[in-house]
């Protein structure tokens, strides 16, 4: 079973005051650059894999999605998305993205927002969406950037020239990472960018775009504090389809 690290009451109530928590798809400046990535939305069946507070499936209903099944492990997650959800057509469950079943051509588009970097077992994950997936379907997902994992130290190293860098620990090393992240041992599984977009291969998809996402010069005006973004890509964004 993964770790439920979202029902734990420290990490709950510090993930529940970042921008993304608050302010939903605005307070996630990689939004545009998913959104770009992503299918016309309309008449589509959605499943959105650890679909946290469901900010993105209420949206993709508004943009006229025949269905959204949302997925999650935490009955937190679930209980904020369920109060907040009006739309009928939008439904909401608990599962363990570990050893979830999926129906076979349930759904058009597969969906994920950092959540992926959480699966020990990712081939078995991504096998049974692409085994959920209609032909021609689609999954588009986010998760965190292997060399942004694999920095294992809290915060930025001077140099000498007072420019700063971004230690990175051990990347060839897969596996289990323990980090200090709004509550201490947050477990995270560290995979090369090699293996992720093999992993996927490997699963039957086709690769169709990876963006190693930084913040656009128009963002870092508006939010300077997204400059530190530019020094390490953070997240990466990958699109592929059945």
């Amino acid at each position: 079973m993964a770790q439920n690290i979202y029902d734990e009451p420290e990490f709950f109530h510090g993930y529940s005051q970042l921008p993304r928590s608050v302010h939903g798809l605005d307070g996630a400046p990689e939004w545009p650059a998913i959104r770009r990535m992503l299918p016309d939305i309309k008449g589509r069946r959605i499943l959105d894999l650890g679909c946290g507070f469901g900010w993105f499936a209420r949206w993709a209903a508004s943009e006229g999605a025949a269905s959204v099944l949302g997925l999650d492990l935490s009955e937190n997650m679930l209980a904020r998305a369920k109060a907040e959800t009006r739309e009928p057509h939008v439904e909401y469950r608990k599962a363990d993205l570990e050893t979830v079943e999926l129906s076979a051509g349930a759904f058009d588009l597969a969906y994920s927002s950092l959540a992926f970097h959480y699966i020990q077992d990712l081939g078995r994950l991504l096998e049974a969406v692409f085994h959920a997936l209609a032909p021609a379907g689609q999954l588009v997902f986010t998760m965190e950037h292997p060399i942004y994992m694999a920095s294992t130290r809290p915060g930025w190293l001077a140099r000498d020239d007072g420019r700063k860098t971004w230690p990175v620990d051990h990347y060839a090393l897969e596996g289990q990472r323990v980090t200090n992240w709004l509550a201490d041992g947050v477990v995270k599984q560290h995979r090369t960018l090699g293996t992720t977009l093999n992993t996927l291969i490997r699963s039957g998809f086709t690769l169709r775009e990876l963006c190693e996402w930084s913040p656009t010069a128009e963002q870092v005006a508006a939010q300077p504090a997204l400059q530190d973004e530019l020094h390490r890509p953070m997240m990466m964004l990958i699109s592929a389809s059945r």
